[in-house]
């Protein structure tokens, strides 16, 4: 039976520290209730405190801990029998046996994030620190269908554990970005971008596939996820991702932690019409279709008015003024709502740079009591697939260490 996981909560995150300064990171250790449950938080602990080193002693992870000498001896031996950590060279010292450093491995277990987007399948093959080892990408026409968009997927996942010379029944766990809502059991409920799937059960399917646990979520809530981990928004508690393209939508980090709200569907402001996101388009096919830019009027039409904008051509930096406008508003909503302190713009349009950028701040000044920073992304159109790891990196620990999910977090079989 496959695990089918259609949420994912933060975990295996490095412990941000300053050599020597080990309190930073001391917890009080755990005494009482489930034993075996202890242990497993504790050795939790332990494996948060050696991803952020390079090896460490038993006595250092117990002043890093705050666990007793005997607790630590314990779970770092079951540790190292279970293969998340390893033996490294011992430290020298003046008197005695050389201390035993331990670090940990890695290459452990290995995670898959798949962006499934509606005109491309993209897969990012990593091991436990989020290292790419290889990755894949296939291209989809936007009216494939359903069944033929399914088997790209599994292309994709083949092609990039092909090219790590990985065999798939060693994978510990595979994340999914996806364009659309996503319900508990990994079924996409809404898709307004790709004909048909709607009712496709994601989950399921990639699960028969790869026989390990699958985690299936928006591709722009992962992008945001994304951008915390390792990208333009790297450790920002209250950020909004904007993804800005062929379609709008956004996706939010809340207190340190990706809001899916009740049903999954929060950051689903392009659904109202007075948002203006479903017209901002227009804006710049507009211009593709006058004698301007009759030449852009192909589905590159966007490119060629951001790239005639930032040659200086009045009629290109209108409409990119008027699409920014249109855009601002259902940005504007977010950003009074949650004052978050950063606003990301991902997508295709996050390669024009300032051209987008700096008017999109000038609206916002306009119509927010605080202007948050606004920064391109980093990661570009790998946000999702970077997400999807993530998420699968999640995974990984809950089923390790029996980590409890979230609240609104849901899992299933099948």
């Amino acid at each position: 039976m496959t695990d089918v996981l259609a949420r994912g909560t933060p975990g295996f995150e490095k412990d941000e520290r300053v050599d020597g300064d080990e309190d930073q990171v001391r917890q009080p250790e755990i005494t009482g209730g489930d034993p075996s449950r202890l242990r497993r938080l504790n050795a939790l602990m332990i494996i948060r405190a050696l991803r952020g080193s390079e090896a460490l002693t038993v006595s250092q992870l117990v002043g890093i801990t705050g666990l007793s000498r005997p607790a630590v001896e314990d779970v770092v031996s079951d540790l190292v029998e279970q293969g998340w950590v390893d033996v490294r060279g011992p430290v020298a010292v003046a008197m005695g046996r050389p201390a035993r450093r331990y670090g940990f491995r890695s290459d452990a277990r290995h995670v898959l994030g798949v962006d499934a987007g509606a005109h491309k399948v993209s897969a990012i093959f990593a091991d436990l620190d989020g290292t790419v080892l290889s990755r894949a990408r296939v291209s989809v026409p936007p009216d494939t269908s359903p069944r033929r968009r399914l088997a790209m997927v599994e292309r994709a996942i083949g092609d990039c554990l092909a090219a790590a010379n990985f065999d798939i029944e060693q994978l510990s766990a595979v994340g999914v970005a996806t364009t659309g809502l996503v319900d508990e059991r990994g079924v996409v409920t809404l898709a307004t971008g790709i004909p048909g799937w709607a009712g496709v059960n994601l989950a399921g399917h990639v699960g028969g596939v790869v026989g390990c646990p699958v985690v299936v979520e928006n591709d722009s809530k992962l992008a945001a996820l994304a951008e915390r981990w390792r990208g333009a928004a790297e450790g920002s508690n209250n950020m909004v991702y904007i993804l800005a393209g062929m379609r709008t939508a956004a996706g939010l980090i809340i207190g340190g932690e990706l809001h899916r709200g009740f049903s999954g569907a929060a950051g689903e402001i392009g659904m109202l019409p007075e948002a203006r996101w479903s017209v901002a388009q227009e804006r710049l096919l507009r211009y593709a279709s006058t004698g301007a830019g009759a030449e852009a009027a192909s589905s590159d039409f966007a490119r060629d008015v951001f790239d005639s904008a930032r040659a200086g051509v009045p009629a290109a930096l209108k409409a990119v003024r008027l699409y920014v406008r249109e855009l601002a508003v259902g940005v504007s909503a977010l950003v009074l709502a949650l004052d978050p302190e950063l606003v990301v713009v991902g997508g295709g349009y996050s390669q024009s740079g300032e051209v987008l950028l700096e008017p999109l701040r000038q609206e916002l000044a306009k119509r927010c009591i605080r202007s948050p920073t606004v920064v391109a992304s980093t990661l570009g159109d790998e946000a999702p697939a970077f997400g999807a790891v993530r998420l699968a990196l999640d995974v990984v620990e809950q089923e390790a260490f029996a980590v409890e999910p979230a609240a609104n977090t849901s899992a299933t079989r099948s």
